[in-house]
């Protein structure tokens, strides 16, 4: 693929290894790369974008030289190691920053040479399916698929998602980095002393988890339209859900019942859990936010209860006010 000339490389994704005492620090790790960069997104659980064509010239560096600055500031401030990928777009900046081993930094020169013996479900976008149909044809690489003419990819795959391909597999990503603010997401963990077989200890956790996010959330006037939530076991495999809520939240009794029913979801009974972790996704400023309007006095008497205790919290500190479940 022939790259515009100021455009080559320009495109950082860097992978952090999120142990189990940092699976919150994506947020300040968006913060940490804005100071290079005001074009971030973040890719949670544990990756974020970053477009650097602004700032090569400010500091003088190439990409790769900025992201070895990042790397080192990230293992400074919170102890984070991580690997990097470097190219034209956000897509094979991915790619390269997955196929990088940790610590190190993978640059994409020739994007066909990168891409051309990689396996085909290695693509953005081709899941275990299509991935299946590709290879029943023959097109097992993504070289395979990207010398397969269009026609033919779109009559096994369908008109849109065959040009999809066709574009990805030459290397074309035409989206941007989309710059996120520093609280795009929140999120906060708790891990336990042991690890926790009793339901109850982990329902108890979530409470404390979903209360700290909507205290946070209201306190920076926000809602969140997701929740995701990451359970880490003692053999520290993860497993990671997330639900689409009914309407924008920050209201803790929402965040509390969503957390719950995803808790309910992964049936736990013999789980050993070493960590909870619980993110707010997709904020937006609570003012775009509508809520549906309901005659339930219940309802109306907590939201206006919650509104009290913050006042309550923002006055006495954080601890000043919690659910009588939590104060035993």
């Amino acid at each position: 693929m022939a790259l515009e000339s100021g455009e080559r490389g320009m495109i950082l994704c860097l992978r952090f290894q999120l142990g189990e005492t940092h699976e919150a620090a994506l947020p300040e790790l968006v913060a940490l790369a804005e100071n290079i960069s005001p074009v971030v997104q973040a890719l949670p659980p544990d990756a974020l974008l970053v477009d650097v064509r602004g700032a090569v010239r400010y500091f003088g560096l190439d990409a790769a030289g900025l992201g070895s600055v990042l790397r080192v500031r990230a293992l400074a401030h919170f102890g984070i190691g991580c690997s990097i990928g470097v190219a034209a777009n956000p897509m094979l900046a991915r790619m390269a920053a997955r196929a990088a081993a940790p610590g190190t930094t993978l640059v994409v020169g020739d994007a066909a040479e990168f891409l051309a013996g990689r396996p085909v479900i290695a693509l953005d976008g081709v899941g275990p399916s299509t991935a299946r149909t590709l290879c029943s044809y023959g097109l097992d690489t993504i070289g395979k698929a990207a010398a397969a003419p269009l026609a033919a990819l779109q009559r096994i795959l369908g008109a849109r998602a065959g040009r999809e391909l066709h574009e990805r597999a030459q290397g074309i990503d035409r989206t941007p980095v989309t710059p996120d603010a520093v609280s795009r997401s929140l999120a906060a963990e708790r891990r336990f002393d042991r690890d926790e077989l009793d339901r109850d200890r982990q329902r108890r956790a979530l409470l404390s988890l979903a209360e700290e996010l909507g205290v946070r959330l209201r306190g920076e006037d926000q809602v969140c339209r997701s929740l995701t939530l990451t359970v880490r076991y003692a053999d520290r495999t993860t497993t990671t859900r997330t639900r689409t809520l009914r309407e924008p939240t920050a209201h803790s009794a929402a965040l509390i019942e969503a957390a719950y029913r995803i808790h309910e979801s992964l049936g736990l009974q013999r789980a050993r859990v070493r960590a909870l972790a619980l993110r707010a996704e997709d904020l937006i400023p609570a003012e775009r936010a509508a809520h549906q309007l309901t005659f339930d006095e219940a309802d109306e008497r907590a939201r206006t209860i919650e509104a009290v205790a913050d006042r309550a919290r923002a006055k006495f500190g954080p601890g000043a006010v919690k659910p009588g479940t939590l104060a035993a």
